[in-house]
């Protein structure tokens, strides 16, 4: 039998005036919605809101509802990212980093072998503040452990004020070379639309797509400047991360992502491999064969499967033409140029 997701105790029981209020916010979001621009997406409509195209979190009121509640604690971290960059990964790796004296990396009943990490790392307009999920039901956050960690695929620029403002919370993200990013999503989308009994989504629509950044929280590259920019600004609030130079030399950011986070591995930690058993824990190998990661699911229809992809660097380039390759730089170039950052 599953277990449930250990962030669902944020969901406590509320009087009858307290679920009326909370249907009552959900219900006006929908209202906002319902007049936003809209564009035929990879299953169906997107909605444009505040520069970014979004499909079912913001329809289920995740971003709104995030701006107007979601209150992190000093202590709390947030893992952010565009989809398909590497996100399930980072979370693994970060859950791992902060529970090791309670969860050793060794532990047969570690909780990364028991549940997928979005179920440990819960995405906050996905999996908090999402009514479809949750029944129009706003999370009591108080609840949950200090410090906690969550994720989000939403835009800077979009984050409450509870997160760009604060001097104490921590945000880690996470990029990924594009030509990567949009074949993994590729991959993810088709595996999903095949799901729910959709023809497979053609390369050349997906390629299209992504370029017009018409991709739920994309433009892809006006996200990544908005974190880089902050990166520059904060960089003892933001720890900017590229995918490939993890997947390189995993060991020594593993180490910078723990002293940022503030869990430095200790000298005899790394003498005792520590930092190699946290890796192998989190590998691809190792999680993509776990049973909770092969059959469970995380989201209504998706299996957790679907968060594994090959994760090769480079792979994209077995599925993309020299044309499309050539394009996809050229925007990169043009879009990324001036600000120091190169994908």
């Amino acid at each position: 039998m599953a277990q449930s997701a250990p962030y669902k105790i944020c969901f406590v029981p509320k009087s009858r005036e307290e679920e009326e209020e909370d249907s009552k916010i959900y219900k006006r979001y929908r209202e906002i919605i319902a007049k936003l621009p809209t564009t035929e997406g990879w299953s169906g409509t997107l909605y444009q809101y505040q520069g970014f195209w979004y499909d079912s979190e913001l329809t289920s009121g995740g971003p709104l509802a995030v701006q107007d509640h979601f209150k992190p604690k000093p202590s709390d971290i947030l893992i952010a990212s565009t989809p398909k960059c590497g996100s399930t990964w980072l979370r693994s790796l970060a859950f791992a980093v902060m529970n090791r004296e309670s969860h050793p990396p060794s532990d047969q009943q570690h909780p990364l072998l028991l549940f997928n990490s979005h179920h440990l790392v819960p995405v906050i307009e996905a999996s908090l503040y999402n009514d479809y999920v949750n029944d129009n039901r706003i999370p009591n956050l108080d609840i949950l452990p200090s410090p906690t960690l969550f994720s989000t695929h939403m835009p800077y620029t979009s984050l409450p004020q509870s997160v760009t403002h604060s001097e104490t919370t921590r945000i880690v993200y996470i990029c990924r070379n594009t030509k990567d990013t949009l074949v993994s999503w590729w991959h993810f989308a088709n595996k999903f639309r095949l799901n729910i009994s959709l023809e497979p989504l053609q390369l050349e629509d997906a390629f299209e797509m992504f370029c017009k950044g018409m991709l739920s929280c994309c433009p892809f590259w006006d996200h990544v400047l908005g974190y880089w920019k902050e990166s520059l600004a904060r960089p003892q609030n933001v720890l900017f991360l590229k995918y490939e130079e993890m997947v390189a030399e995993p060991a020594l950011h593993l180490k910078s992502l723990a002293e940022f986070m503030g869990y430095p591995f200790s000298s005899m930690e790394e003498r005792e491999g520590v930092i190699d058993q946290i890796i192998k824990l989190c590998s691809f190998q190792n999680l993509s064969n776990l049973p909770v990661n092969k059959t469970g699911t995380s989201y209504p229809g998706v299996s957790n499967s679907f968060f594994f992809g090959r994760g090769k660097v480079g792979d994209s380039a077995n599925f993309l033409t020299p044309e499309m390759i050539e394009q996809l730089d050229h925007i990169t170039e043009q879009k990324l140029h001036g600000s120091g950052l190169t994908l």
